[in-house]
């Protein structure tokens, strides 16, 4: 066939018989257009040099307005080169097929798509095996940068994995980093010895901003719901208990408190922002609200001690009295119409569920819930 007659076609190996690309090769010539002379493309006007496209003046790219193909769609993909670079080495495409895991048939079908989409033949078949031609053989060149420049790619890919699983930074409030998560990281240390572990402790509202500020990868919090700005997930479940020292009149009351008095009676208590506090103030806004602490301490530690000292009643997470509880150093105060029950959860910012570590922990703390 002479030049100029065919528009964007090949040969069925996908060369142009003049051995000239105007624009590139389509399957079923959608994305063609009609081509003469020395590969110009038709249009309102004359166009001029070779691969040209013609507009109303002279151009070298897409019509004004019209969006260029992506580079995924013009460059054949990582495992295409990566079949030529076998063909080239084994000089086979059967043993090419075999190499990358593949059939001959897909790997034939795959050479004969690379060569559609790039518009000239690379491979010449015959019986005594297969050999590049020298387009083939100048695309193989190219395409061996390509692969080493991904392999340097991955193996980037996989320090920087490397380094983010060598870590993990936990930011959890007081009673699940004091009673919870001490047995969820030894687990976790059995799965992933290598991984060094920073654990940082403090209320609810000071694990959400850790994790704003990108200063921990997973925290753990007690409130009432997930704060602003956080996905999460309950792990683990949790009552708050009203506790006093053996000597206080309440260790020996036999009627249980009503939420009136509990609300009207100075106790010790966590600080504003903790999930103890939080979970206290909602159960007794009904009820007139807390009145002013007799203490405010920043640990369920410093509670407890003052709590035992005498200092006064006390509000605690059941998790954090089992001893004391056990030995009368403190007694449970009974209390009905107020529900003190809480979710405890993991949480992470707004659309970064954890990986690596911070993955694999969560998945050790839905494998040991805390029901109660």
């Amino acid at each position: 066939m002479s030049r100029g007659t065919r528009g964007g076609g090949a040969h069925e190996d996908g060369a142009y018989e003049d051995g000239t690309y105007g624009g590139g090769v389509y399957e079923g010539g959608d994305r063609g257009a009609s081509r003469s002379g020395t590969g110009n493309r038709a249009g309102s006007g004359a166009g001029s040099g070779t691969g040209n496209s013609a507009r109303s003046g002279t151009g070298s790219g897409p019509a004004d307005g019209a969006p260029r193909p992506h580079l995924s769609h013009r460059v054949p993909d990582l495992g295409a080169l990566e079949l030529l670079l076998a063909v080239a080495r084994h000089g086979s495409l059967g043993a090419a097929a075999r190499e990358v895991g593949i059939t001959q048939p897909a790997a034939s079908s795959r050479i004969r798509s690379m060569e559609r989409q790039l518009g000239v033949a690379l491979v010449d078949r015959s019986p005594r095996g297969s050999r590049l031609t020298d387009a083939g053989a100048l695309v193989t060149d190219w395409a061996r940068r390509i692969v080493e420049a991904a392999e340097a790619f991955d193996a980037g890919a996989q320090a920087l994995r490397g380094r983010r699983d060598s870590r993990l930074r936990v930011a959890a409030s007081m009673t699940i980093a004091e009673y919870l998560l001490p047995g969820w990281l030894i687990a976790l240390r059995a799965e992933r010895p290598d991984t060094a572990v920073s654990l940082q402790a403090g209320n609810s509202a000071a694990v959400a901003e850790r994790l704003f500020a990108g200063d921990a990868d997973v925290g753990f919090v007690e409130g009432l719901a997930v704060p602003d700005g956080l996905d999460g997930v309950v792990v683990a479940h949790d009552r708050l208990a009203i506790v006093a020292a053996p000597s206080h009149p309440w260790a020996r009351r036999r009627a249980p408190l009503d939420p009136a008095e509990l609300a009207a009676t100075p106790l010790v208590l966590r600080e504003r922002g903790s999930g103890t506090r939080q979970v206290l103030d909602a159960a007794l806004a009904a009820h007139g609200g807390l009145a002013r602490p007799l203490l405010e301490l920043a640990s369920t530690t410093a509670v407890k001690a003052a709590a035992v000292s005498g200092a006064g009643p006390a509000v605690l997470s059941e998790l954090a009295i089992t001893e004391e509880l056990a030995s009368r150093r403190l007694v449970a105060v009974p209390v009905e119409g107020v529900v003190l029950r809480r979710d405890l959860r993991a949480v992470w910012p707004t659309g970064h569920r954890p990986t690596g570590p911070a993955r694999d922990l969560l998945s050790l703390t839905r494998d040991r819930p805390r029901e109660r």
